[in-house]
């Protein structure tokens, strides 16, 4: 141990010494999708505490949570029903694994899930994270294959600019260049068929005859490719982290048919768009889609604690099922599988969905951030506004007549957000798209004061000159 190390370790850490805690972050942490170099350099904002809407820093200023602790908390922060499963359960049990032994949280809340997933799906397997619960979707539906002797079907079909996380099995089905290049030497052989992306595409038709459109090209790649694959994955409505870029009204069923028709798996990503994001409890019941494997995080906790779940029909589980010399058994597993914590506040989270009528309140929250957008469209550098419920992306371009996007270096998106923050406001951008998804428990007068001061911010930075 240092000299220090031993020192700080003496120190008593408090709010009321925020300089110390900035320092030793800037020494010890490593953060994520952070360039290092310049967060040394700059200013940083240390959260202490959060109610509502709201998040508190160590130096007791206030600021809007327009993102939702990115894209997790569904209610607000330091809510009392959720705040007391968590106590009632820590008075029990903080852990037990879930190899071999099971736990009531996790019983409970599977038996929940089940009853409000897509018609069909009938199996829960938990795991920590959105990306983990991607991994499991994928080994499962390659496992299913080899089980039922196709063993050529070894490859995944994915969408242009697809996100599905951060290990290296998700990474393989995503396509995002910005952060996926680098690891391409890692990754296994996918298929990439083109994405809906209207603004670029530049269609000229109806919503339908894009749909169409869009349709065709994704079975241009099904066609040629079926035999070899195990599953098409989306993230169904909406490409969360390619920048909010949302889908075609009518696409994701002409996925779940062109999936049947060459038989071939269907993965929906529901990590960003499940739990009410898009207005609906799950993208797919926009469409009453239902996937063979439904991947869902972030929201399903409510934003407190790690929890994933990977949600199959009864088909894709009997294929696993067989004499423990066959080896038929789904090998895989993780140390906090079923964390009793997290299913329980997850189970807390889904009663307060239904008792608060979450789902019900939420549509005339929608419409008032629609209106609140409306005026974006009359800035000189907002290229394109795309929306489905509480998800929204503000793509920002440096001509809007030519869609030129302005260039890496410029850092358009974190000046943005770096002057919404001055004005007490927390959102994050994605290279050139600023994205707002609030709490779902947001109200009127917050939704209207963080559309004023984005719309501000965007304003302050790409009109100055």
């Amino acid at each position: 141990m240092t000299v220090a190390v031993r020192k700080a370790k003496a120190k008593k850490v408090s709010p009321l010494q925020p300089d110390l805690l900035a320092q030793w972050d800037k020494e010890w942490i490593w953060h994520p999708f952070t360039q290092m170099s310049e967060w040394t350099k700059d200013d940083i904002l240390i959260i202490k505490s959060g109610k509502g809407s709201y998040l508190q820093d160590v130096q007791g200023r206030t600021y809007l949570d327009g993102v939702s602790s990115l894209w997790c908390n569904v209610h607000g922060h330091h809510i009392p029903e959720l705040d007391r499963a968590v106590k009632r359960q820590l008075s029990s049990i903080a852990h037990s694994t879930f190899l071999g032994l099971s736990n009531i949280p996790a019983i409970e809340l599977a038996k929940k899930l089940i009853e409000i997933v897509p018609r069909g799906l009938k199996r829960v397997f938990y795991s920590d994270s959105g990306s983990e619960s991607v991994e499991i979707a994928l080994k499962m539906a390659y496992q299913y294959w080899q089980h039922k002797g196709e063993k050529g079907r070894t490859k995944f079909i994915r969408l242009a600019n697809a996100y599905h996380g951060d290990t290296i099995g998700s990474v393989s089905v995503g396509g995002i260049d910005l952060f996926h290049e680098v690891y391409r030497p890692l990754l296994f052989e996918t298929f990439q068929a083109p994405a809906p992306y209207r603004y670029r595409d530049s269609f000229e038709g109806s919503e339908e005859e894009y749909a169409d459109f869009c349709a065709k090209r994704l079975e241009e790649v099904i066609r040629k490719h079926h035999s070899e694959t195990c599953a098409l994955i989306i993230e169904p409505l909406m490409q969360g982290a390619a920048g909010m870029i949302n889908q075609p009204r009518g696409y994701i069923s002409r996925a779940r048919s062109l999936a049947k028709e060459y038989n071939i798996f269907l993965i929906f990503d529901e990590v960003a768009t499940g739990f009410g994001r898009t207005g609906r409890m799950f993208a797919s019941a926009h469409e009453a889609v239902t996937p063979d494997i439904l991947c869902v995080a972030k929201g399903l906790s409510a934003g407190y604690l790690p929890l994933a779940a990977t949600i199959t029909t009864e088909e894709v589980y009997e294929a696993f099922l067989g004499r423990y010399e066959e080896l038929k058994t789904f090998f895989h597993g993780h140390t906090y599988t079923a964390n009793p914590l997290a299913c329980a506040v997850s189970i807390a989270n889904l009663e307060f969905f239904e008792k608060k009528k979450v789902l019900e309140r939420l549509a005339p929250k929608i419409d008032f951030l629609t209106n609140g957008l409306k005026s974006f469209w009359n800035l000189e550098h907002v290229g394109d506004i795309r929306q489905v419920g509480f998800m929204v992306g503000i793509e920002l371009v440096r001509n809007k007549a030519t869609k030129e996007p302005y260039e890496l270096k410029e850092k358009i998106g974190i000046r943005v957000i770096q002057e919404a923050r001055r004005k007490g406001v927390i959102i994050r951008p994605l290279g050139n798209v600023i994205v707002l998804m609030p709490p779902l428990a947001i109200e009127a007068k917050d939704l209207k004061k963080l559309t004023d001061v984005v719309y501000q911010s965007i304003k302050k930075v790409t009109e100055k000159n």
